[in-house]
């Protein structure tokens, strides 16, 4: 009986280890709650750990020494407590990608809009509400290039007795896409930025972490799913990614998609996917194959013109079980690098579940060029500084205004009526109409530059915004992931060309809802969103190099009259500048 006893305890203990650390251990983990809204508690430490990937050993930043880090587990309406500790020598904060921070913008992370970094030895502790919110997040740090490699999957769950509005799969596993590069990131980005040109390609990319067997040293470095013929699973797919977009597919293999940004959809059936950085995406899979061993394949999608990319599939297995465990897999096929019509096909066929409320009696129209600038070389030494075309050094820009972070936070200047550190005039419209796609100046430097400011726009509490995202083709036209912190909103209209008010098609019967929009290479989006959750809240492309070129922009949301209308006083651990 004593033996029985101490054997019960040591298996408890060991559950009990793995829902505290989160993660990879337990495949479709759901947790439970005995009645009510759970609390969530988690300890990240940003911490230097040494790594070995494609011939390469090198120290990077992670949390809690794990690449990709610990997964977030939850379920909808759950709170979260995450108390950031930084050993690192970088700065660092955490962005949850995709919770929309209902009355917690002051836990948002994104560094210099609503929070400053935390400093070695320094510590923070994010605290938000799931409210109304289920499905595949992420979180990733949201200063410099960290995210490369500090970045982890947050897996919201419904209800307890809430049931998936599809088939219960057999298994749930997380895939996330990654790069990764042998040099140290800070440094790239440093001589990215001084040099003025673009940045060097990924020397590799990463499923869960692993190259595979495409790349040098990485034959054994491979993320493989052991699958039971004639079971369904759910994958959940995030792209965190930094500088470029990716087509994914397994061999042979359909896949369904039912969930988008963690907003669930009309299951739309698809040979191949595309995400673009900031994009998640749930898809269900049957082992109904012959039994082998079947590639999961994750290449480039590179709409820009004249970039140098990373072009090495990496692979992972979708290996069922009875197959030769080293027998050769069969390849997946993948759309050519350039083909926008199939990153546009799975666009089209996306709709919400259900049909959706979307705001009809539009209060503010605003219509937002995206793209790319050459601005003048003005160093005095321009062979080092000024690498870009013409001469010049690359920038992006929103309207033709390149966003300049400022060295405080704009939430806490907003907040504290801090003067000189950010503006409020935005334009809503651009500052010059033209043929952006086929007539765009592109005589660089001399007619591509941009204005620079800390601008923000300002939207009272409950404006619905209608918001045109038109792609220019200064430099190049190119897909660009836009994401906007702190809400959700509807895709009622995705097109290619200039946006035309009297020819352009709306859904405003079931639209996607999502956080993080591909507007299309050489096209527009349209959006629509109601401003009902105060703060500052950045809206951005989510390649990375873009954003640091500064295509972004802040949009501040006021005050409503009502207690759950206002933003709390920000926490007492807030970083400093």
């Amino acid at each position: 009986m004593k033996n029985l006893l101490t054997t019960l305890f040591i298996y408890f203990l060991f559950i009990l280890f793995l829902c505290n650390n989160h993660s990879k251990y337990v495949v479709g983990f759901r947790p439970q709650r005995r009645g009510g809204r759970s609390t969530r508690f988690y300890d990240f430490k940003v911490q230097t750990t040494s790594i070995t990937k494609v011939c390469n050993t090198k120290d990077i930043p992670t949390i809690n020494g794990m690449y990709p880090g610990p997964v977030v587990h939850a379920q909808e309406d759950d709170k979260v407590i995450v108390r950031v500790t930084n050993e690192s020598p970088y700065n660092i904060t955490i962005h949850w990608h995709g919770i929309r921070q209902r009355l917690s913008c002051w836990s948002d992370g994104p560094s210099y809009i609503t929070q400053c970094p935390i400093q070695t030895g320094q510590n923070f502790t994010y605290e938000f509400t799931l409210a109304q919110q289920k499905g595949t997040f992420f979180w990733h740090a949201h200063v410099s290039w960290l995210r490369a490699t500090v970045y982890g999957a947050i897996v919201v769950y419904p209800k307890n007795g809430v049931p998936y509005p599809f088939k219960f799969p057999y298994e749930e596993h997380i895939i996330i896409l990654g790069e990764f590069w042998m040099k140290d990131m800070v440094q790239i980005e440093q001589a990215v930025l001084a040099g003025g040109g673009a940045p060097p390609p990924a020397d590799a990319f990463t499923i869960n972490g692993q190259p595979g067997p495409n790349y040098n040293c990485s034959t054994d470095d491979i993320f493989k799913i052991d699958a039971v013929p004639g079971k369904t699973y759910l994958l959940r797919l995030i792209n965190a990614a930094l500088n470029q977009e990716h087509f994914f597919a397994i061999a042979n293999h359909r896949l369904t998609i039912v969930e988008v940004d963690a907003e669930y959809t009309k299951p739309l059936t698809t040979d191949r996917i595309m995400l673009g950085p900031g994009q998640t995406l749930n898809v269900l899979v049957t082992a109904d194959k012959p039994i082998a061993r079947y590639s999961m394949a994750m290449g480039p999608y590179q709409s820009a013109k004249n970039v140098s990319f990373q072009n090495i599939t990496a692979i992972a297995y979708f290996q069922y079980f009875g197959a030769t465990a080293n027998g050769l897999s069969l390849p997946a096929a993948l759309p050519h690098f350039d083909d926008n019509l199939a990153a546009k096909t799975v666009m089209d066929g996306l709709r919400s579940l259900n049909p959706v409320t979307v705001p009809k009696d539009i209060d503010r129209n605003l219509f937002v060029t995206i793209g790319l600038n050459v601005q003048k070389c003005r160093s005095k030494n321009p062979q080092k500084d000024c690498q870009a075309k013409g001469g010049g050094v690359m920038a992006a820009s929103m309207n033709n205004i390149s966003f300049s972070k400022p060295n405080i936070s704009i939430l806490e200047a907003y907040y504290k009526n801090i003067s000189g550190y950010f503006t409020q005039d935005f334009p809503g419209v651009p500052l010059k109409f033209y043929d952006f796609v086929n007539g765009a100046p592109n005589n660089p430097p001399n007619d591509t530059n941009s204005l620079n400011g800390t601008r923000t726009y300002v939207l009272d509490y409950g404006t619905k915004v209608q918001l045109i995202l038109q792609d220019t083709s200064t430099v190049s036209t190119e897909n660009h992931p836009i994401h906007l912190h702190g809400y959700s909103f509807y895709v009622v209209g995705y097109g290619t060309g200039n946006y035309d008010p009297d020819t352009a098609n709306f859904n405003l019967v079931d639209p996607p809802y999502m956080n993080t929009i591909g507007v299309p290479v050489g096209g527009w989006a349209a959006i629509r969103f109601v401003a009902d959750n105060p703060g500052a809240w950045f809206m951005h492309c989510h390649l990375e190099i873009h954003l640091s070129w500064g295509l972004s922009v802040v949009l501040i949301v006021k005050n409503g009259e009502g207690p759950l209308e206002r933003l709390p006083h920000p926490p007492k651990d807030l970083p400093r500048c």
